[in-house]
């Protein structure tokens, strides 16, 4: 429990990191200063790209006590303003996830290689980040709890099915390795509270650990303090669900 008389600092920088077939990526890194141990967390950031909301809470995490490590998803795609590399990126059709989960999984042995590391590390991701946290989870083992906040395109038809998008997540639910946090707005469109429905019940069907909240009066992305989506009341308390959950699963 933090008091006002305690020493706090972090320290927050771009880093380089081996991801997927041996690319050199770069990452956001921010952790807090003083001897720890300390457990990390992995953000995989959403289609908007690799943006300033994503730094800011991958700071909050260090805040908080964690490593915390959001690898650049789109770097092989060139460079420019977050907003222009991700246009560039939708219109090839996103990321494959294979990349993805090879990425995480790099930022994951990152933070487990530090010195000052507790050995656990939790996944956390929004939008299509949510999709990729519970892929992620499902095709590797190795981290230890994960937060899907509104991931759509879990669940998938097979014509929705992409060469970069081969599978759809909800078929993997069986192997997915961690407890599991999931965080929904009613007013969602992607996923429909339908979806999330169809969601839990292949967790309970395969007897898995997981916790889903579905918030009332609000919306895709209502964690975005600077989007028009965002809903204050609703989002401050997925924050403490959020921080409650890796707590207990990574403390």
């Amino acid at each position: 429990m933090y008091t006002t008389d305690m020493y706090e600092g972090m320290i927050a920088e771009t880093i380089t990191l081996e991801g997927h077939k041996g690319d050199n990526i770069n990452a956001y890194f921010a952790r807090p200063l003083g001897p720890g141990p300390f457990p990390g967390v992995v953000l995989v950031h959403h289609i908007p790209g690799w943006d300033e909301w994503y730094k800011e809470a991958t700071r909050k995490f260090a805040h908080h006590g964690y490593a915390a490590l959001c690898p650049n998803l789109y770097f092989r795609d060139g460079h420019g303003s977050a907003e222009d590399v991700a246009a560039l990126v939708r219109s090839k059709g996103g990321v494959s996830d294979a990349q993805v989960i090879d990425d995480a999984v790099a930022a994951r042995d990152h933070l487990r290689g530090l010195p000052n590391a507790n050995g656990k590390v939790g996944l956390i991701g929004t939008c299509s980040g949510g999709r990729h946290t519970f892929l992620i989870a499902c095709s590797v083992t190795g981290f230890d709890a994960a937060v899907d906040c509104w991931g759509g395109n879990v669940v998938m038809s097979k014509d929705a099915l992409t060469p970069k998008q081969p599978v759809a997540p909800i078929d993997l639910t069986a192997d997915l390795s961690c407890p599991l946090l999931g965080l929904f707005g009613e007013d969602d469109q992607s996923p429909p509270p339908a979806q999330v429905a169809q969601h839990e019940e292949e967790l309970k069907k395969h007897g898995k650990e997981y916790e889903f909240h579905m918030y009332p009066n609000a919306g895709h992305g209502f964690f975005y303090y600077d989007k028009p989506m965002y809903r204050q009341e609703q989002a401050v308390d997925g924050w403490q669900k959020v921080l409650s959950f890796f707590g207990r699963h990574l403390k």
